[in-house]
């Protein structure tokens, strides 16, 4: 079971939408009124947030029965949760817990077309999405990226090493194998990654000793060579492919021999639509 939304997190996301209160439940008086309250999957899709979703409407008061979860598989018309409870518990929640499935299972859906596509290739392959998310929703798209079947490339600054072209300004001519020393002495229990753009600077990246060598914006054919001049090396080195990746291009690096593929492209996709259906009556 995927982990939940803190409940800070989800609090913080209800009082938003409804910092002081539902302003058309209460005019009507209709807030004691019980009801039930049903979301489906509209399209095909892969769900995420499903658990963060229910425990949300539970906050809002709801009783609820959550009939999928993040990471299947639905066809279009699955039911994904049923919630009871009073009107004003249900109003106050249904369009943040759409809400929040609609975009995450839209992260989810991107993802797993990425590593469907890929694995199709290279069955042994791994997808990671970078850190580039949305302020504020790092959590989120943690779980969403899982759910479609990838992992994270980095979670952010503090626990990984990864020395950008950006970094290397500031060495001035500092040899990479010095830089690679250095950095082993200083972190000696992680591994040093570097990124690259061009076949000749992987290839010095591997000879200095990186473990892993990120070649950014490098078509497939780029990936081929670095791979195929690495062959007869004394050490292999772990090869990313960086940069504009995606479902309609996965499968070409994952033929050129990456090992990993590292993309920010599910966090731009639309969401994935959820239909929701509200009746009285229900206990």
């Amino acid at each position: 079971m995927f982990p939940v939304a803190s409940r800070t997190n989800l609090e913080r996301i209800l009082a938003e939408d409804a910092p002081h209160g539902d302003l058309t439940t209460e005019r009507l008086g209709i807030g004691a009124s019980r009801g039930e309250m049903i979301f489906r999957a509209r399209n095909a899709m892969v769900l995420a947030e499903a658990e963060s979703a229910a425990e949300l409407l539970r906050i809002a008061g709801c009783s609820v029965s959550v009939e999928a979860m993040s990471g299947d598989r639905l066809d279009a018309g699955a039911t994904i949760l049923a919630a009871t409870g009073a009107a004003a518990s249900l109003h106050r929640g249904w369009k943040v817990a759409q809400t929040l499935i609609e975009t995450w299972s839209g992260v989810a859906s991107a993802a797993r077309a990425i590593v469907d596509a890929a694995r199709e290739v290279q069955p042994t392959i791994a997808v990671a999405c970078t850190r580039k998310t949305a302020a504020g929703t790092k959590s989120f798209a943690v779980r969403a990226v899982r759910a479609g079947g990838a992992g994270m490339h980095r979670l952010g600054l503090s626990e990984t090493i990864l020395v950008f072209p950006e970094h290397r300004v500031f060495l001035g001519d500092e040899p990479l194998a010095t830089t690679a020393e250095r950095l082993r002495a200083a972190v000696p229990e992680k591994k040093l990654v570097i990124e690259v753009k061009s076949v000749a600077d992987a290839l010095d990246a591997a000879e200095a000793g990186f473990d892993v060598i990120q070649l950014e914006k490098m078509p497939p054919e780029g990936v081929s060579e670095v791979i195929a001049d690495l062959r007869y090396s004394s050490r292999r080195p772990i090869i990313a492919a960086a940069g504009g990746i995606n479902s309609g291009n996965a499968a070409a690096y994952a033929k050129a021999g990456a090992d990993v593929l590292v993309t920010s492209a599910p966090y731009l996709a639309p969401p994935k639509d959820v239909a929701v259906t509200i009746s009285k009556g229900a206990a």
